[in-house]
C-alpha cells in the first residue's frame, strides 16, 4: 500500500495521518462512472527497444478499486484499466517524470489481432500528424479535430471534435457526423441493409461485406483512412449466420474514435509535441521507430516495451487511455468475429502484460 507521505499520493491533504493509506477517486466521462480505492506501488518491468535490450524496472502506482459506479457495475473492464491518459497519474507521466522515457507512447493494432505498446515512442518518418485540442474539455483527453468526411467518392466538409481512446471498444459519434457517415455509407449499398436488431449496438448491418472506403480528414489536412470499419457479428452459434456491421454507434454526448477504428495503425500519442500521429503498420516491422534527443536530466532517447514477466497486480481499476471507458464488446450477447474480437484480445493482452 502507498501511504499518504509517499510521492505518488496527491491527496495527502485529505489523509488522517501521514501513515494512512493513500486513497484515490477517478471519475470518467461516461455518466455516473467512477472508481474509488487505495493506491498500491509496484514495479513495471520494461525492456529497451534498441539492440542492447536492457531491462528497465520502473516503480509505478496503480489503484486498487474498492468501490465502482456506473458502467463498471454492468461488467465493463472487470479486470482493470491501464492508465494512459494525460493526467499525471498515468503510466506515461510517471515514466517521463522518472526520466525513463520520453513523454510519448504508441499503440499498434494489427489487422491480424497482434498488438504492441511502446513507451517513449514519438514516431518515425512518414508519420501523419494532427494537433491535440488544448483546453477543449475540463477533463484532459486526446482530443482532435476532424474537418472532412469522405464516403466512397462523396466528400462533405464537416468540422467536429473527437477523442482518440483505445479504452473504448467501438467508435461513438453524435449528429451530424453520425448521420452523415451512416447514411452516406448506406446509400452506396442499394437497399441491402438488414433490419435493426435490439441485441446489437449497430444500426447499419448487411449480409454481404461492403467494400466502401471511409476517410476522415484531420485538422492540418492529413487523411485518416479507416482500414477495418466493419464488425462481423452473429446472433447464434451457427457461423452461416455471420453478417457485417459498420462499427459505429450513435453517441448522446461526446465523439469518440474507439479502438475498432484504430485497427491497422500504429498510433502515436505524443504528449511533448501535443500531437496525434498515425502510420499504417502490421505491428511486426516497427524497427523504423526513431526517438528525439531529450535533455541530460532525463533518460537516453529510447522507447520501451513490456517484458514477458509481469508484476503482481490486483486488477481492479486504473485510468483508461482517454478515461472515457465505454462498454466493451463482451457485454453484448452477439458474437463478434476475428477483426473486432481479436483487437479486443490485443488490448487485454497488453493490459495483463503491463500491469
Amino acid at each position: 500500500m502507498i501511504s499518504c507521505n509517499n510521492k505518488f499520493c496527491s491527496q495527502s491533504q485529505h489523509c488522517a495521518s501521514p501513515s494512512s493509506n493513500c486513497r484515490y477517486r477517478i471519475e470518467y466521462l461516461s455518466n455516473g462512472t467512477s472508481s474509488t480505492g487505495v493506491l498500491v506501488e509496484d514495479v513495471l518491468h520494461l525492456s529497451t527497444d534498441d539492440a542492447q535490450q536492457k531491462d528497465v524496472p520502473a516503480r509505478i502506482a496503480f489503484g486498487c478499486g474498492k468501490e465502482q459506479t456506473g458502467i463498471f457495475l454492468d461488467g465493463a473492464a472487470p479486470n482493470g484499466l491501464l492508465g494512459l491518459g494525460m493526467d499525471n497519474v498515468s503510466i506515461p507521466s510517471i515514466l517521463a517524470g522518472q526520466g525513463l522515457a520520453l513523454n510519448s507512447f504508441s499503440m499498434c493494432f494489427g489487422l491480424d489481432g497482434i498488438g504492441r505498446i511502446r513507451f517513449g515512442d514519438n514516431g518515425s518518418q512518414g508519420l501523419a500528424e494532427t494537433p491535440f485540442n488544448r483546453h477543449s474539455h475540463s477533463y484532459p483527453t486526446y482530443n482532435i479535430t476532424i474537418t472532412q468526411i469522405a464516403i466512397g467518392k462523396s466528400v462533405t466538409d464537416l468540422e467536429f471534435y473527437a477523442i482518440f481512446d483505445s479504452g473504448t471498444s467501438f467508435t461513438y459519434l453524435n449528429d451530424p457526423a453520425y448521420t452523415q457517415i451512416t447514411e452516406s455509407f448506406n446509400s452506396l449499398l442499394k437497399n441491402s441493409r438488414r433490419p435493426n436488431d435490439s441485441d446489437i449496438p449497430f444500426e447499419y448491418c448487411y449480409d454481404i461485406s461492403p467494400n466502401i472506403t471511409v476517410n476522415l480528414t484531420m485538422k492540418g489536412g492529413k487523411q485518416y483512412s479507416l482500414l477495418d470499419p466493419l464488425v462481423t457479428v452473429s446472433t447464434s452459434s451457427d457461423e452461416s449466420t455471420w453478417f457485417y456491421c459498420l462499427g459505429l454507434v450513435k453517441s448522446g454526448d461526446v465523439n469518440i474514435i474507439g479502438q475498432n477504428f484504430m485497427t491497422g495503425y500504429r498510433v502515436i500519442f505524443d504528449r511533448e509535441k501535443m500531437v496525434l500521429g498515425w502510420k499504417e503498420s502490421n505491428c511486426y516491422k516497427d524497427e523504423e521507430t526513431v526517438t528525439l534527443p531529450i535533455s541530460p536530466s532525463k533518460s537516453p532517447a529510447i522507447s520501451m516495451s513490456p517484458t514477458a514477466s509481469p508484476t503482481n497486480f490486483n486488477p481492479e481499476a486504473t485510468a483508461g487511455s482517454g478515461d472515457t471507458s465505454r462498454i466493451p464488446a463482451s457485454n453484448y450477447s452477439p458474437k463478434l468475429k476475428n477483426s473486432f474480437a481479436s483487437a479486443i484480445t490485443v488490448v487485454l493482452f497488453v493490459l495483463f502484460a503491463l500491469v
